[in-house]
Parts: structure tokens; sequence; C-alpha cells
């Protein structure tokens, strides 16, 4: 997966390089009145990306929440084509620290609808996206289920992950817009460092964490 990522992110650069020489040139011939329009399509892009903020917003973007049953999940589901859902249940600590950094990301990322789900609740729903640990998040790109985030495996397998780590983990599926390098994890020093499992943020005790849901 990491070669694939690198591959493509190549070919981005090399695209890109191209678009801008292509720019440069046109705009070293443009006129008074070309100057114009682009002010104008500058004018109009940023009035639609504005509707399309207010928008999400409308739809529940910006905000994260808990969905009462399957059939708001599916509800949602036709209005946000891109969603980052967090399956929990009350007994597991770990899901209270998900919880903590998916606040800040639902603030951050408008581009998708943050909410959770109580897996215990929706157990048509838990089966039907194959949850079987707990936390889990699954990732929902063009409305299509491109990734899961399973446990904190994945997340440097340690309690005290940064919001930085699990915006780069959600991003690998392109749930979300991200600026930074998805070749090189935030907390890549921390995943190094051996973790000692009894002592976490918020004193919890993670031999009750990502638990398999089918006990």
């Amino acid at each position: 997966m990491e070669q694939l990522i690198q591959n493509q992110m190549i070919s981005a650069a090399v695209q890109l390089e191209k678009h801008l020489d292509s720019e440069l040139d046109r705009l070293e011939t443009l006129n008074a009145d070309d100057l114009d329009k682009l002010r104008e399509q500058r004018i109009q892009q940023m009035k639609k990306q504005a509707q399309q903020r207010q928008e999400w917003k409308n739809n529940g973007h910006g905000e994260y929440a808990e969905l009462a049953d399957e059939k708001e999940f599916f509800a949602i589901s036709k209005k946000s084509p891109n969603i980052v859902c967090h399956f929990y249940r009350d007994s597991t600590p770990r899901c209270r620290i998900v919880d903590m950094h998916l606040k800040v990301l639902a603030t951050k990322h408008l581009e998708a609808r943050f909410c959770k789900v109580n897996a215990e609740r929706c157990p048509f729903l838990t089966e039907r996206l194959r949850i079987k640990v707990i936390p889990s998040i699954a990732l929902i790109k063009d409305s299509k289920t491109k990734d899961y985030i399973v446990g904190f495996t994945d997340l440097g397998n340690c309690d005290d992950f940064s919001t930085e780590m699990l915006e780069w983990r959600i991003a690998q599926s392109g749930a979300i817009e991200y600026s930074g390098d998805l070749l090189s994890p935030p907390d890549v020093k921390k995943q190094k460092k051996p973790t000692n499992m009894k002592t976490i943020r918020g004193g919890y005790d993670s031999d009750d964490s990502d638990i398999d849901f089918d006990d």
C-alpha cells in the first residue's frame, strides 16, 4: 500500500508541475480584460465554496454527534458521501479516547460527516459493516466503505496518540482532505518507543480495550 501511495504522489507531483508551467505561460500573455475575467471566476468560486460549506453544516457536518439508530445512519448516508463513523460501546474505555479526537477533527474537516454509533444498539448495521472489534472506525468515501481503523494498531499501538495521527490515518481512505505527507505518520517517533499499556492517558486500563465484539 505504501508503494502505491508513493507512486500516486509522484504522479500527482509531475502533473502539478506541468499544470503550473502551463499556467505561468498563460499568465504571461494575459491582458486587462483577461485579468477581470479571472477575478470574476475567483469570486464565483469563493461563493460556491461558501455555499458548499453552508450545505455541509445544514447536513450536520462540523460537529461530532451520536446517531440514534440504523435508520438515521442510512439517512445521513444519502446526504453525506464522506462519513467517519465510530462504532463504540459504553464499557470500552478506549472509545472515550476516540471521542476526544473525533470532536476536534469534526470541526476541522467540514467535508466529512463525523458520527458515532452504539454497536450494541445497532446490531444490523454492526454486522453489515463487519464490525468485530471495539473501537472501530468505518471510513466511507463517495458513499462506499473504503477502510476501517480497527482498535489502535494503526495509531501507534498506544493510547496517547495525537489527533494529528488519527487525522493522518483517516486521510489514507480519502474520506477527508489532507495537506500533509501521507507517507509519514505524525507520531512515527512514538511508534518506535515501547509502550507500557498499564500507564496510559486518563488512567484507563487498556486490558479491556480493543474488545472482540463477538465476546
